[in-house]
Protein backbone atom coordinates (compact mmCIF):
# COMPACT_ATOMS: atom_id res chain seq x y z
CA UNK A 1 0.00 0.00 0.00
CA UNK A 2 1.62 3.91 -0.62
CA UNK A 3 1.89 5.04 2.42
CA UNK A 4 0.41 8.68 2.15
CA UNK A 5 -3.43 8.33 1.12
CA UNK A 6 -5.45 11.64 0.87
CA UNK A 7 -9.13 11.67 0.09
CA UNK A 8 -11.25 14.41 -0.85
CA UNK A 9 -14.71 14.54 0.11
CA UNK A 10 -16.16 12.99 3.52
CA UNK A 11 -19.16 11.79 1.86
CA UNK A 12 -20.25 7.84 1.50
CA UNK A 13 -17.40 7.46 -0.98
CA UNK A 14 -14.79 8.74 0.92
CA UNK A 15 -15.89 7.40 4.26
CA UNK A 16 -16.27 3.73 3.04
CA UNK A 17 -12.94 3.59 1.22
CA UNK A 18 -10.73 5.13 4.27
CA UNK A 19 -12.64 2.29 6.86
CA UNK A 20 -11.95 -0.39 3.73
CA UNK A 21 -8.19 0.48 4.03
CA UNK A 22 -8.40 0.07 7.56
CA UNK A 23 -6.76 1.61 10.58
CA UNK A 24 -3.05 0.78 9.65
CA UNK A 25 -3.25 2.53 6.70
CA UNK A 26 -2.05 6.21 6.93
CA UNK A 27 -5.50 7.76 5.48
CA UNK A 28 -6.52 11.71 5.62
CA UNK A 29 -9.57 12.38 4.97
CA UNK A 30 -10.81 15.93 4.13
CA UNK A 31 -14.40 17.28 4.77
CA UNK A 32 -15.98 20.39 3.76
CA UNK A 33 -18.83 19.90 6.13
CA UNK A 34 -18.73 20.44 9.51
CA UNK A 35 -20.65 17.88 10.53
CA UNK A 36 -20.20 14.24 11.02
CA UNK A 37 -20.14 12.25 7.58
CA UNK A 38 -24.04 10.75 7.32
CA UNK A 39 -26.17 8.83 4.64
CA UNK A 40 -27.57 11.39 2.25
CA UNK A 41 -30.29 9.36 1.16
CA UNK A 42 -31.58 9.75 4.29
CA UNK A 43 -31.85 13.19 4.49
CA UNK A 44 -35.42 13.48 3.62
CA UNK A 45 -36.20 11.00 6.65
CA UNK A 46 -34.38 13.67 8.79
CA UNK A 47 -36.23 16.89 7.42
CA UNK A 48 -40.20 14.54 7.90
CA UNK A 49 -38.85 13.72 11.90
CA UNK A 50 -38.54 10.45 11.16
CA UNK A 51 -35.08 10.26 12.18
CA UNK A 52 -32.70 12.65 14.16
CA UNK A 53 -29.27 13.87 12.42
CA UNK A 54 -27.26 11.42 14.86
CA UNK A 55 -28.91 8.28 13.69
CA UNK A 56 -27.90 8.67 9.69
CA UNK A 57 -24.42 9.04 10.71
CA UNK A 58 -22.36 6.89 8.42
CA UNK A 59 -19.91 4.52 10.92
CA UNK A 60 -17.08 7.33 12.24
CA UNK A 61 -13.24 7.44 10.25
CA UNK A 62 -11.17 10.02 11.09
CA UNK A 63 -11.79 13.21 9.03
CA UNK A 64 -10.95 16.91 9.26
CA UNK A 65 -14.00 18.28 9.27
CA UNK A 66 -14.76 22.05 7.55
CA UNK A 67 -11.38 21.55 5.67
CA UNK A 68 -12.20 22.52 1.78
CA UNK A 69 -9.22 21.46 -0.26
CA UNK A 70 -8.46 25.02 -2.89
CA UNK A 71 -5.85 23.55 -5.45
CA UNK A 72 -4.21 20.04 -6.16
CA UNK A 73 -0.23 20.95 -6.98
CA UNK A 74 0.03 17.22 -9.24
CA UNK A 75 3.78 18.47 -9.28
CA UNK A 76 4.71 18.39 -6.06
CA UNK A 77 1.51 16.05 -4.66
CA UNK A 78 0.04 18.56 -2.37
CA UNK A 79 -3.22 19.49 -1.17
CA UNK A 80 -4.21 23.29 -0.51
CA UNK A 81 -6.55 24.29 1.33
CA UNK A 82 -8.61 26.94 2.76
CA UNK A 83 -7.29 26.97 5.82
CA UNK A 84 -4.18 27.99 5.08
CA UNK A 85 -2.42 24.07 5.42
CA UNK A 86 -1.28 22.38 3.12
CA UNK A 87 -1.28 18.04 3.15
CA UNK A 88 1.20 15.96 0.91
CA UNK A 89 -0.22 12.66 -0.62
CA UNK A 90 1.31 9.62 -2.41
CA UNK A 91 -2.07 8.56 -3.85
CA UNK A 92 -5.30 11.33 -4.14
CA UNK A 93 -8.74 10.15 -4.66
CA UNK A 94 -10.94 12.65 -5.19
CA UNK A 95 -14.15 11.79 -3.73
CA UNK A 96 -15.98 15.42 -4.09
CA UNK A 97 -19.51 14.42 -4.95
CA UNK A 98 -22.32 16.80 -6.87
CA UNK A 99 -23.53 19.81 -6.74
CA UNK A 100 -27.18 20.70 -7.01
CA UNK A 101 -28.28 21.76 -10.04
CA UNK A 102 -29.59 25.21 -9.88
CA UNK A 103 -32.00 26.08 -12.49
CA UNK A 104 -31.94 29.44 -14.82
CA UNK A 105 -35.05 31.03 -13.30
CA UNK A 106 -36.03 35.14 -13.42
CA UNK A 107 -35.45 36.13 -10.06
CA UNK A 108 -32.07 33.80 -9.08
CA UNK A 109 -29.28 35.29 -8.56
CA UNK A 110 -25.98 34.46 -7.50
CA UNK A 111 -27.34 34.58 -4.28
CA UNK A 112 -30.61 32.42 -3.06
CA UNK A 113 -33.15 34.54 -1.96
CA UNK A 114 -34.83 34.12 1.60
CA UNK A 115 -36.95 30.57 1.81
CA UNK A 116 -35.42 29.40 -1.21
CA UNK A 117 -33.82 26.04 -0.80
CA UNK A 118 -31.88 23.46 -2.17
CA UNK A 119 -31.87 19.56 -0.65
CA UNK A 120 -28.57 18.12 -0.64
CA UNK A 121 -26.80 18.59 2.40
CA UNK A 122 -27.40 18.22 6.53
CA UNK A 123 -27.12 22.24 6.71
CA UNK A 124 -29.99 22.27 3.86
CA UNK A 125 -32.22 20.04 5.68
CA UNK A 126 -32.00 21.98 8.53
CA UNK A 127 -32.55 25.03 7.22
CA UNK A 128 -35.69 23.89 5.64
CA UNK A 129 -36.52 21.92 8.86
CA UNK A 130 -36.15 25.39 11.22
CA UNK A 131 -38.08 27.11 8.23
CA UNK A 132 -41.29 24.58 7.37
CA UNK A 133 -44.58 24.97 10.17
CA UNK A 134 -48.00 23.48 9.70
CA UNK A 135 -49.74 25.26 6.65
CA UNK A 136 -46.35 26.31 5.38
CA UNK A 137 -47.19 26.95 1.54
CA UNK A 138 -43.87 25.25 0.08
CA UNK A 139 -43.51 25.05 -3.64
CA UNK A 140 -40.85 21.86 -4.65
CA UNK A 141 -39.15 22.00 -8.02
CA UNK A 142 -38.32 18.98 -9.84
CA UNK A 143 -40.21 15.47 -9.58
CA UNK A 144 -37.11 13.51 -9.36
CA UNK A 145 -36.29 11.44 -6.64
CA UNK A 146 -35.13 13.87 -4.61
CA UNK A 147 -37.85 16.12 -5.10
CA UNK A 148 -40.41 13.17 -4.82
CA UNK A 149 -38.44 12.66 -1.18
CA UNK A 150 -38.90 16.34 -0.37
CA UNK A 151 -41.69 16.85 -1.10
CA UNK A 152 -43.08 13.91 1.02
CA UNK A 153 -41.39 14.97 3.66
CA UNK A 154 -42.64 18.58 3.78
CA UNK A 155 -46.20 17.35 3.65
CA UNK A 156 -45.81 14.98 7.00
CA UNK A 157 -44.50 18.14 8.56
CA UNK A 158 -47.63 19.58 7.89
CA UNK A 159 -46.38 21.59 4.59
CA UNK A 160 -49.37 22.74 1.89
CA UNK A 161 -47.12 21.34 -1.06
CA UNK A 162 -47.50 21.57 -4.57
CA UNK A 163 -44.57 19.95 -6.85
CA UNK A 164 -43.98 21.44 -10.10
CA UNK A 165 -42.64 18.94 -12.40
CA UNK A 166 -41.58 19.49 -16.24
CA UNK A 167 -41.45 15.97 -17.62
CA UNK A 168 -44.73 14.11 -18.30
CA UNK A 169 -45.06 12.20 -15.15
CA UNK A 170 -43.03 11.81 -12.01
CA UNK A 171 -39.53 9.90 -11.65
CA UNK A 172 -39.25 9.44 -15.48
CA UNK A 173 -35.33 8.10 -15.02
CA UNK A 174 -37.07 4.85 -13.08
CA UNK A 175 -40.46 4.88 -13.60
CA UNK A 176 -43.00 3.73 -16.75
CA UNK A 177 -46.53 5.84 -16.74
CA UNK A 178 -48.44 3.36 -14.68
CA UNK A 179 -46.22 2.90 -11.77
CA UNK A 180 -45.47 7.19 -11.29
CA UNK A 181 -49.41 7.54 -11.46
CA UNK A 182 -48.99 5.41 -8.40
CA UNK A 183 -46.56 7.49 -6.77
CA UNK A 184 -48.60 10.29 -7.67
CA UNK A 185 -51.85 8.64 -6.15
CA UNK A 186 -49.68 8.55 -3.29
CA UNK A 187 -48.43 11.84 -2.55
CA UNK A 188 -51.73 13.45 -3.39
CA UNK A 189 -52.90 10.88 -0.45
CA UNK A 190 -50.43 12.78 1.98
CA UNK A 191 -51.87 15.86 0.52
CA UNK A 192 -49.30 16.97 -1.93
CA UNK A 193 -51.00 18.83 -5.13
CA UNK A 194 -48.74 18.01 -8.34
CA UNK A 195 -48.30 19.16 -11.39
CA UNK A 196 -46.57 17.77 -14.12
CA UNK A 197 -45.53 19.04 -18.05
CA UNK A 198 -45.60 22.17 -16.00
CA UNK A 199 -42.46 24.61 -16.49
CA UNK A 200 -41.05 27.03 -13.77
CA UNK A 201 -40.10 30.63 -15.38
CA UNK A 202 -38.95 32.53 -12.28
CA UNK A 203 -39.45 33.56 -8.71
CA UNK A 204 -41.37 36.40 -7.35
CA UNK A 205 -39.61 37.82 -4.15
CA UNK A 206 -40.91 40.67 -1.85
CA UNK A 207 -39.31 44.18 -1.30
CA UNK A 208 -37.12 42.41 1.76
CA UNK A 209 -35.86 39.69 -0.70
CA UNK A 210 -38.31 36.81 0.86
CA UNK A 211 -40.01 34.45 -1.91
CA UNK A 212 -43.25 35.26 -2.38
CA UNK A 213 -44.30 32.88 -5.64
CA UNK A 214 -43.22 30.28 -8.29
CA UNK A 215 -43.99 31.65 -11.33
CA UNK A 216 -45.09 28.96 -14.27
CA UNK A 217 -44.27 29.29 -17.75
CA UNK A 218 -48.11 30.40 -18.69
CA UNK A 219 -47.97 33.04 -15.74
CA UNK A 220 -49.88 31.75 -13.35
CA UNK A 221 -48.40 32.19 -9.94
CA UNK A 222 -47.75 29.72 -6.88
CA UNK A 223 -48.16 31.27 -3.90
CA UNK A 224 -44.70 30.23 -1.64
CA UNK A 225 -43.02 30.75 1.41
CA UNK A 226 -40.25 28.06 1.01
CA UNK A 227 -39.43 26.72 -2.41
CA UNK A 228 -37.66 23.46 -2.77
CA UNK A 229 -34.84 23.29 -5.80
CA UNK A 230 -34.83 19.62 -6.79
CA UNK A 231 -33.54 20.04 -10.27
CA UNK A 232 -31.05 17.06 -9.67
CA UNK A 233 -27.07 17.15 -9.20
CA UNK A 234 -23.81 18.01 -11.29
CA UNK A 235 -20.89 16.11 -10.55
CA UNK A 236 -18.38 18.14 -8.48
CA UNK A 237 -15.23 18.40 -10.53
CA UNK A 238 -13.75 21.95 -10.56
CA UNK A 239 -10.68 20.94 -8.29
CA UNK A 240 -10.00 18.72 -10.94
CA UNK A 241 -10.78 20.86 -13.83
CA UNK A 242 -8.31 23.57 -12.35
CA UNK A 243 -5.81 20.82 -11.84
CA UNK A 244 -5.50 19.71 -15.59
CA UNK A 245 -7.46 16.43 -15.26
CA UNK A 246 -9.64 14.95 -18.09
CA UNK A 247 -13.04 15.45 -17.36
CA UNK A 248 -16.25 15.20 -19.03
CA UNK A 249 -19.50 14.78 -17.58
CA UNK A 250 -17.32 13.79 -14.54
CA UNK A 251 -14.09 12.86 -14.16
CA UNK A 252 -12.66 10.51 -16.06
CA UNK A 253 -11.41 6.83 -14.66
CA UNK A 254 -10.45 4.00 -15.85
CA UNK A 255 -10.81 0.19 -14.31
CA UNK A 256 -8.40 0.60 -11.31
CA UNK A 257 -10.30 4.35 -10.49
CA UNK A 258 -7.66 6.06 -11.87
CA UNK A 259 -7.62 9.29 -13.53
CA UNK A 260 -5.49 11.34 -16.42
CA UNK A 261 -2.77 11.70 -13.48
CA UNK A 262 -1.39 8.21 -12.39
CA UNK A 263 -1.35 9.10 -8.90
CA UNK A 264 -5.19 10.29 -8.77
CA UNK A 265 -8.16 8.46 -8.46
CA UNK A 266 -12.12 9.14 -8.45
CA UNK A 267 -14.93 7.90 -7.20
CA UNK A 268 -18.65 8.58 -6.57
CA UNK A 269 -20.79 11.06 -7.88
CA UNK A 270 -17.94 12.68 -9.16
CA UNK A 271 -16.43 10.10 -11.43
CA UNK A 272 -17.18 8.93 -14.90
CA UNK A 273 -16.25 5.34 -15.76
CA UNK A 274 -16.92 4.29 -19.36
CA UNK A 275 -18.83 7.05 -20.20
CA UNK A 276 -21.23 6.77 -17.24
CA UNK A 277 -21.27 9.24 -14.26
CA UNK A 278 -24.10 7.23 -11.46
CA UNK A 279 -24.71 9.50 -9.02
CA UNK A 280 -25.78 6.92 -6.63
CA UNK A 281 -25.15 5.42 -3.26
CA UNK A 282 -24.80 1.76 -4.45
CA UNK A 283 -21.82 2.41 -7.61
CA UNK A 284 -20.38 4.67 -4.76
CA UNK A 285 -19.67 2.10 -2.22
CA UNK A 286 -18.60 -0.38 -4.70
CA UNK A 287 -16.03 1.97 -6.24
CA UNK A 288 -14.64 2.62 -3.21
CA UNK A 289 -14.64 -1.36 -2.42
CA UNK A 290 -12.38 -2.01 -5.31
CA UNK A 291 -10.40 0.98 -5.14
CA UNK A 292 -9.35 -0.03 -1.75
CA UNK A 293 -8.03 -3.47 -3.26
CA UNK A 294 -6.15 -1.79 -5.90
CA UNK A 295 -4.47 0.75 -2.96
CA UNK A 296 -3.94 -2.80 -1.32
CA UNK A 297 -2.49 -4.14 -4.28
CA UNK A 298 -4.63 -7.15 -4.88
CA UNK A 299 -4.87 -6.44 -8.59
CA UNK A 300 -9.31 -5.48 -8.36
CA UNK A 301 -11.11 -4.05 -11.33
CA UNK A 302 -13.85 -2.21 -11.19
CA UNK A 303 -16.52 -2.93 -14.76
CA UNK A 304 -19.52 -1.06 -13.38
CA UNK A 305 -22.19 -1.25 -11.66
CA UNK A 306 -25.73 -2.32 -12.28
CA UNK A 307 -27.68 -0.52 -9.55
CA UNK A 308 -31.23 -0.78 -8.13
CA UNK A 309 -32.99 2.16 -6.70
CA UNK A 310 -34.94 2.00 -3.67
CA UNK A 311 -37.18 4.63 -1.98
CA UNK A 312 -39.36 4.22 1.11
CA UNK A 313 -41.89 6.86 2.03
CA UNK A 314 -42.72 6.09 5.63
CA UNK A 315 -45.96 7.23 6.85
CA UNK A 316 -48.63 6.38 9.53
CA UNK A 317 -50.90 6.40 7.02
CA UNK A 318 -49.94 5.54 3.93
CA UNK A 319 -46.19 3.97 3.44
CA UNK A 320 -45.07 3.29 0.46
CA UNK A 321 -42.09 1.04 -0.90
CA UNK A 322 -40.66 1.11 -4.64
CA UNK A 323 -37.98 -0.31 -6.17
CA UNK A 324 -36.67 0.14 -10.14
CA UNK A 325 -33.55 -1.07 -11.90
CA UNK A 326 -32.58 -1.03 -15.29
CA UNK A 327 -35.08 0.47 -18.41
CA UNK A 328 -38.64 -0.42 -17.71
CA UNK A 329 -39.62 0.61 -21.06
CA UNK A 330 -39.82 -2.00 -23.83
CA UNK A 331 -38.35 -2.40 -26.79
CA UNK A 332 -39.90 -4.62 -29.72
CA UNK A 333 -39.58 -7.98 -29.16
CA UNK A 334 -38.68 -7.76 -25.33
CA UNK A 335 -41.30 -9.72 -23.11
CA UNK A 336 -42.98 -7.93 -20.63
CA UNK A 337 -44.89 -9.62 -17.54
CA UNK A 338 -47.23 -6.95 -15.31
CA UNK A 339 -49.24 -7.52 -12.11
CA UNK A 340 -51.25 -4.24 -10.75
CA UNK A 341 -53.24 -3.79 -7.97
CA UNK A 342 -55.51 -0.80 -7.46
CA UNK A 343 -57.17 -2.06 -4.09
CA UNK A 344 -53.82 -2.30 -2.66
CA UNK A 345 -51.81 0.37 -4.74
CA UNK A 346 -49.14 -2.78 -5.86
CA UNK A 347 -47.73 -2.57 -9.17
CA UNK A 348 -45.33 -5.22 -10.21
CA UNK A 349 -43.54 -4.92 -14.16
CA UNK A 350 -40.51 -6.85 -15.39
CA UNK A 351 -39.03 -6.57 -18.78
CA UNK A 352 -36.99 -9.61 -20.36
CA UNK A 353 -34.91 -8.76 -23.89
CA UNK A 354 -34.11 -12.86 -24.71
CA UNK A 355 -32.49 -14.38 -21.71
CA UNK A 356 -31.68 -11.37 -19.77
CA UNK A 357 -34.14 -8.93 -17.17
CA UNK A 358 -33.60 -5.62 -18.46
CA UNK A 359 -35.43 -3.54 -16.47
CA UNK A 360 -38.01 -3.54 -13.80
CA UNK A 361 -40.47 -1.59 -11.64
CA UNK A 362 -41.85 -2.74 -8.11
CA UNK A 363 -44.19 -0.31 -5.84
CA UNK A 364 -46.08 -1.15 -2.88
CA UNK A 365 -45.21 -4.60 -2.26
CA UNK A 366 -41.55 -5.61 -2.65
CA UNK A 367 -41.93 -9.20 -1.81
CA UNK A 368 -39.86 -10.30 -4.94
CA UNK A 369 -37.20 -7.68 -4.68
CA UNK A 370 -34.77 -9.82 -3.64
CA UNK A 371 -34.57 -12.78 -5.43
CA UNK A 372 -34.60 -9.85 -8.76
CA UNK A 373 -32.24 -7.47 -7.62
CA UNK A 374 -29.82 -10.39 -7.66
CA UNK A 375 -30.64 -11.68 -11.28
CA UNK A 376 -30.20 -8.38 -11.97
CA UNK A 377 -27.08 -6.93 -10.56
CA UNK A 378 -25.70 -10.43 -11.58
CA UNK A 379 -26.63 -10.09 -14.94
CA UNK A 380 -27.69 -13.73 -15.09
CA UNK A 381 -29.34 -15.58 -17.63
CA UNK A 382 -32.90 -16.82 -16.79
CA UNK A 383 -33.85 -20.53 -16.69
CA UNK A 384 -35.64 -21.80 -19.75
CA UNK A 385 -37.66 -23.75 -17.83
CA UNK A 386 -38.87 -20.32 -15.40
CA UNK A 387 -42.37 -19.16 -16.43
CA UNK A 388 -42.05 -15.38 -16.95
CA UNK A 389 -44.72 -14.66 -14.46
CA UNK A 390 -42.81 -16.73 -11.53
CA UNK A 391 -40.38 -13.41 -11.81
CA UNK A 392 -43.05 -11.81 -9.86
CA UNK A 393 -43.62 -14.25 -7.49
CA UNK A 394 -42.19 -13.66 -3.49
CA UNK A 395 -39.37 -15.15 -4.30
CA UNK A 396 -38.68 -13.71 -8.13
CA UNK A 397 -38.92 -17.51 -9.23
CA UNK A 398 -35.32 -17.74 -8.76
Amino acid sequence: MTSEIVVIGGGTAGVRLARQLGADARVTVLGEETHAPYNRVLLAEVLAGRYGPEVIALPEVPVRRGVRATSVDRERRLVHCADGTTVGYDRLVLATGSNPVLPPLRGLGPGLPDGVHPFRTMDDCAALSDAVRPGTRAVVVGGGLLGVSAARALAVRGAKVVLAQQGEHLMERQLDVSASGLLRAHLELLGVEVHTECRVRGLRTTPEGEVAAVILADGFALDAEIVVLACGVRPRVGLAVDAGLEVRKGIVVDDELRTSDPYIHAIGDCAEHDGVVHGLAGPALEQADVLASVLNGDGARYSGTRALTRLTLASSTSPLDLAAFGDPTPRPGDDVVQLADATRGAYRKVVVRGDRLVGGVLLGDLASVGALARAWEGDEALPDSLPLLHLLTNDGGL
